[in-house]
């Protein structure tokens, strides 16, 4: 086993099992700590073990649940950082599978914010060292928006073993639901090509959004004849997923799977997606499905570990190893 005794892993509560999942994979214990809530709603968290001139890692996915809204948990996270700096960690890196607010990453009003470089200014202003966070809307924002290494995963690698049994002999393409996506699915068409040992085609879906309609479903493309993997990176309502598996159906192709890393399922998103067009699709657990039905996890929706994908990357940051690598792998 590499030598991992300089590193630290913590995993605040509402991310627990996540983070022991990914402690189990490296293998390492999880560091003890402690949350404190108080009356009025403030709360204090600090390590229950020494940090000194340790290289630390924190697990905390930045998504809103009941009774812990995303801004919430983004406090929690930053107080807890700067709580470890205090206690003279040499490197604090924030794990952050979901990064809340990234998908606000430039004016698209006037006088709008750009929350996605306000994240950016909060976790820097606290001494965070390095974030890593897994498949962001627009990653060249992200990156820009942080003067700290900002480090992005990517679940393509896991969508394509995933799906890859299932696909058998037949002709796949890979959709992007709206034209802005086009370079993720191209990414993810690629590496299905290359496991699948075989071409994959490729097409995309006209979607235009105005005051929050969305309008627009013409496909660019050939789904005829195919099975047709729509691969997006968030999934919200699931209203543009839905708009597109009937797309695809429409026009003939044989089925319809979808990949989303993150699997927000807002309002009725359930329900939305719960007709005949979508034949199955796979989200990862950087977000636990906690507002879908169970009838719907048991019959369509499946859920996929990213844990070792998480463990592999602290291991290769922690020893100095390349994140490129591992994604181009």
């Amino acid at each position: 086993m590499m030598n991992l005794e300089g590193l630290r892993l913590f995993a605040l509560d509402a991310s627990h099992a996540l983070g022991d999942q990914v402690a189990r994979q490296l293998p390492l214990g999880l560091c003890r700590h402690e949350e404190r809530e108080f009356e009025d709603g403030e709360h204090k968290t600090r390590p229950l073990e020494s940090v000194r001139g340790k290289d630390v890692y924190v697990i905390h996915s930045l998504h809103g649940e009941p009774g812990n809204s995303a801004n919430d948990k983004l406090v929690r996270l930053l107080f807890f950082i700067a709580a470890l700096k205090d206690a003279s960690a040499a490197r604090v890196t924030a794990v952050v599978p979901y990064l809340a607010y990234a998908r606000k990453d430039r004016r698209s009003k006037a006088r709008d914010p750009v929350n996605s470089r306000y994240m950016a200014q909060l976790f820097e202003a606290l001494g965070t060292d390095r974030v890593l966070t897994l498949d962001v809307h627009n990653p060249a924002a992200y990156q820009n928006s942080f003067r700290i290494p900002a480090e992005h995963l990517e679940a393509r690698h896991l969508f394509a073993t995933h799906l890859a049994p299932s696909l058998g002999e037949g002709d796949v393409v890979v959709v992007s639901p709206d034209a802005g996506g086009v370079k993720r699915a191209d990414a993810f068409r690629q590496t299905l090509t290359r496991k699948l040992g075989r071409p994959v085609g490729a097409a995309f879906i006209e979607k235009y959004r105005s005051s929050g309609v969305v309008s627009g479903g013409a496909v660019v493309g050939e789904v005829a004849g195919r099975t047709a993997i729509l691969i997006d990176d968030l999934i919200s309502s699931g209203t543009t997923l839905a708009r597109a598996a009937l797309a695809c159906k429409a026009l003939g192709a044989t089925r319809v799977l979808a990949a989303a890393t993150h699997g927000v399922f807002a309002g009725e998103a359930g329900e939305v997606l719960a007709g005949p067009a979508l034949d199955e699709l796979v989200v990862t657990d950087s977000i636990a499905p906690l507002r879908l039905p169970p009838r719907l996890l048991e019959s369509k929706v499946k859920v996929i570990e990213t844990a070792p994908l998480f463990a592999e990357a602290i291991r290769r940051m922690h020893l100095g190893g390349s994140l490129v690598e591992l994604m181009e792998g």
